[in-house]
């Protein structure tokens, strides 16, 4: 990886060439507040490229706290107040933010800001400069017009906050959308105020992509006082990022509220997973807010707010919060709330969810693990990955439910893959939003290594998920999994319908089968607007027809799966069975399969999970039955290891009959 890394960011925003990842230059990371030493590794070069640490209590009333590498550490400024910079030194060397690193930061005990409460949930949001994302500048004021500060983003500047540090001073916001003349106009980041003309900031001047230009306002250049500016890049099909250096990561934009929870669509190009919003001409004014999808942001669910003008815990009323849902293009507001959607102009900053490059190795995107002997401490199941899809079984030893959760819907609302039942209620026992490194706590019984966990990360070429509404009708999805799916499980989360699966095994049509059901499949090659697919899916879209397990009417809400074959990582692909003779399945993989499922798609059979925590092993095999509550079975030899894949050996058992077609996904 760190090869990958190194190239990356040579080549970065070279014509044609390879630019940087957005995992490389944002995170939202969120862990447990110690009041003492921990080092967050969140993967983002603060020692070598620089940025800035935004960090906040979520269940505390702590101040919103910033330390930036220009500055230094132990200097926190406060976006929810206008005072001067803080000083942690004051309660020794190791206190509050005490150290940039090339993969994070380290805390120690909090001191003049709130980053590292104990025995709080904490979120830390870091930015490193980057051309065409982000950079900071520091400098001292002269109360002069028309005076020019040089800046290193590259390109058009979305959005600027400045900060005098010497001082307490307001922080004076600039942002491209705010308005149609922005640069005679400021927010401010510590209050709700609405927009306000004041062209003394800016010099009524628009920033270019090399500067800014200052008036003699107090705010930002009041003779003698020293200041910080955080800029924000705009990226309009310029940005440079990603594998090929052509995409865009960062959008500042506006939108018009209408006042109706069928709020308005913003079309960024790409699906966000950070989106600051703050009401721009509200009379009265309103919260800055903070979305991002670490924490939740729930299709049809609650989303926890933040507001970097006050100190107040993260704001979290279930469905009743429910401001927007995320778009593979873009998001939609789904609250008429003044927050996000009177009928006023919205300002919003947008980044974009990753990773942009496909996963090198398997392990970087899948997990398995099984719960302690013990009580688990969190995470109760280890990944190293923020997981976007969890499955689980309780107790693989006796009879029960699978259950299947993921971030894009709500973390603890879970589906049940062997029934045909909607979703569950929320209040599950699980939380797949509120980790970096795994799963949170489980608060039920733990059953001594017999529960374990499956967890996918999204990521190009390999996994996605798309939620939607069904409309009767042709329904065209945008999806991000840069390539087409060549398996797709689809599910009504609020009707009592049978799961659906369409593999594209053979390249020649998608085939139907049932993930709850052993049936054999049904010929679906012949696609129509009466059929559940209307076209073949391509590489950013699904085309739906009007089959009610895919696309019923507007009253129902789907959540799609969307899985590929990526050279050795994962593999979609058939096999006909020999009989009694054993046979090696290739999957072009190197160290063979950690994770394979497996369904006779000619004839009935079951759909058989098998994996290398419990065991893919010469001889025996535990396998489970996705589409059965059964307890674990080990009574056949079913499949063996094998190092480009998997070896199936058994001739009756649903797995290696002679002539039958049997379909299988696989993981390295």
């Amino acid at each position: 990886m760190a090869t990958k890394k190194k190239m990356l960011e040579a080549a970065a925003g070279g014509a044609g060439g390879a630019g940087l990842d957005i995992t490389e230059v944002f995170s939202t990371y969120l862990y447990d507040g110690t009041g003492q030493a921990l080092a967050i590794n969140n993967g983002i070069d603060l020692d070598g490229e620089g940025g800035l640490v935004w960090g906040k209590s979520r269940t505390d009333n702590g101040v919103h706290s910033l330390y930036d590498t220009e500055r230094g550490v132990q200097k926190p400024l406060f976006s929810n107040a206008t005072n001067a910079q803080g000083d942690d030194s004051g309660g020794g060397s190791t206190n509050g933010l005490y150290q940039f690193n090339s993969n994070g930061f380290n805390l120690g005990a909090d001191w003049a800001g709130n980053i590292n409460v104990s025995g709080q949930d904490m979120v830390s949001w870091t930015f490193r400069k980057a051309e065409k994302f982000f950079d900071i500048v520091t400098y001292t004021g002269n109360s002069t017009e028309n005076r020019k500060i040089s800046h290193n983003l590259g390109c058009e500047v979305g959005m600027i906050f400045v900060k005098r540090t010497s001082s307490a001073q307001k922080w004076v916001v600039y942002h491209r959308g705010n308005t149609a003349a922005p640069e005679t106009e400021v927010l401010y980041l510590n209050l709700t105020d609405a927009t306000s003309d004041l062209g003394s900031a800016w010099h009524d001047t628009a920033p270019t992509s090399t500067e800014f230009t200052l008036g003699d306002q107090v705010g930002v250049n009041k003779n003698g006082e020293t200041y910080v500016a955080y800029l924000f890049a705009h990226n309009d099909d310029d940005g440079g990022f990603g594998p090929d250096g052509d995409q865009d990561i960062i959008k500042c934009g506006s939108y018009t509220g209408n006042g109706s929870t069928d709020g308005p669509v913003i079309d960024l190009g790409f699906e966000p997973q950070w989106v600051l919003i703050k009401a721009a001409t509200r009379p009265g004014g309103e919260n800055w807010v903070i979305y991002d999808n670490m924490r939740g942001i729930s299709t049809g669910g609650g989303d926890p707010a933040l507001f970097p003008n006050d100190p107040a815990a993260e704001d979290y009323g279930g469905s009743a919060d429910n401001s927007l849902d995320l778009l593979p293009n873009g998001f939609k507001i789904t609250s008429a709330s003044g927050r996000v959607n009177d009928s006023y102009t919205y300002i919003y900053m947008a980044i974009r969810r990753g990773p942009l490059a496909p996963p090198e190795a398997g392990t970087e995107v899948f997990a398995i693990d099984s719960e302690s002997t013990t009580a688990p401490t969190p995470p109760s199941y280890n990944t190293g990955f923020a997981v976007d899809m969890f499955l689980s079984r309780r107790n693989v030893t006796t009879s029960g439910s699978w259950y299947l959760y993921d971030r894009l819907r709500k973390s603890d609302v879970g589906l049940i893959p062997d029934a045909t039942n909607a979703e569950l209620a929320s209040g599950g026992a699980y939380s797949t939003n509120d980790r970096n490194d795994g799963i949170g706590s489980y608060t039920g019984t733990v059953y001594s290594n017999k529960a374990y966990g499956w967890m996918w990360k999204r990521a190009p070429s390999f996994f996605d998920v798309v939620a939607y509404s069904g409309n009767s009708s042709t329904n065209t999805l945008n999806h991000s999994l840069g390539v087409a799916p060549e398996m797709i499980i689809y599910k009504a989360r609020n009707g009592a319908v049978s799961w659906r699966v369409h593999a594209n095994i053979t390249g020649s049509g998608y085939d139907r089968l049932v993930l709850d059901s052993s049936s054999s499949k049904i010929d679906t090659e012949v696609y129509g607007s009466g059929k559940e697919l209307a076209s073949q899916p391509s590489a950013t879209e699904l085309v739906l027809g009007s089959g009610s397990g895919t696309n019923n009417s507007s009253s129902f809400n789907y959540i799609a799966y969307l899985f590929a074959s990526l050279d050795g990582v994962s593999k979609v692909g058939s096999y006909t069975g020999t009989g009694g003779t054993p046979q090696n399945i290739d999957c072009g993989f190197t160290s063979g399969a950690r994770f394979v499922l497996i369904k006779k798609s000619s004839g009935t059979g079951d759909w058989w999970v098998f994996d290398t925590a419990r065991g893919i092993v010469p001889g025996n095999d535990p396998a489970l039955n996705l589409n059965t509550t059964d307890a674990e079975d080990n009574s056949y030899d079913m499949i063996d290891p094998y190092s480009a894949g998997f070896t199936v050996t058994d001739a009756g058992y649903d797995m290696n009959e002679s002539g039958s077609t049997y379909i299988f996904y696989a993981i390295a």
